[in-house]
C-alpha cells in the first residue's frame, strides 16, 4: 500500500502503525536496536525532539505531555494527537519553519521531511525491540533511501545516523534503509 504524498495524512498513516507497536510494547524496558536505547527511549526520542525543533523555527508550541519514564504509551498518545491536529489545522498551511540548518520550509513539510520520517524509521526499532510485525512500506523505504544517499556526507556529519552497516547483496529496500541509517538490519534483542 502506498503511503499518502500529503503530509497530515502520511503522518496519520505512519502514525497509527507506530501507536500500534506503542501499544503492543510489553515491556518498556527491552534493549531497542540502537546502542544505549530501550523501547521507552525510541518513544522519547520521538516525543522529545520534535517540540523543541518547532519552538526553536517557528511560532509553534506543542502541548506538555505525560512522562515517557511514567506512562509511555500516554506521553506517545498526547504528543500524536497534538502533531496530528497541528498537521490538520487549516491555518498550518501559512506556517514556515525557519532553521539555520535547512533554510525557510513550510511547516507541514518541515514536519513531514524530518519527523515523520523519523516516526517511520523508528518503527522498525520499536518493533524489533519488542518482537512485534518490523516491516516497513517497501515503497517509502526505497524513496526515503534515494532521497538520503546523495546527502550522505551531510547526514554523516550530522551525528545523528551511525555509520552505514553492511548487508546482503540481495537485501531488499527496508533492509537497506536501515543499513544506510546506521542500523543492523539482522539485529535481534540478546537472549
Amino acid at each position: 500500500m502506498a503511503l499518502s504524498d500529503l503530509p497530515a495524512e502520511r503522518h496519520r498513516e505512519i502514525a497509527r502503525v507506530f501507536t500500534a507497536r506503542v501499544r503492543g510494547t510489553r515491556s518498556w524496558n527491552a534493549p531497542a536496536p540502537v546502542a544505549g536505547w530501550t523501547a521507552r527511549d525510541v518513544v522519547r526520542h520521538l516525543v522529545e525532539w520534535l517540540p523543541s525543533f518547532l519552538a526553536h523555527g517557528s511560532s509553534v508550541r506543542l502541548p506538555a505531555v505525560p512522562s515517557v519514564d511514567d506512562d509511555p504509551v500516554g506521553a506517545w498518545q498526547a504528543h500524536v494527537d497534538a502533531v496530528q491536529a497541528l498537521l490538520d489545522d487549516p491555518a498550518t498551511a501559512g506556517l514556515t519553519l525557519s532553521n539555520r540548518h535547512i533554510g525557510q520550509l513550510p511547516l507541514d513539510r518541515a514536519i513531514d521531511q524530518f519527523y515523520t520520517s523519523d516516526v517511520f524509521m523508528h518503527t522498525w526499532d520499536l518493533a524489533r525491540a519488542t518482537g512485534q510485525d518490523d516491516h516497513l512500506d517497501p515503497e517509502f523505504c526505497a524513496l526515503l533511501l534515494a532521497g538520503m544517499e546523495p546527502l550522505e556526507d551531510v547526514i554523516r556529519s550530522s551525528g545523528q545516523y551511525g555509520p552505514r552497516m553492511p548487508v546482503k547483496d540481495d537485501a531488499d529496500t527496508q533492509a537497506r534503509l536501515l543499513a544506510f541509517i546506521g542500523r543492523d538490519p539482522y539485529w535481534t534483542p540478546a537472549d
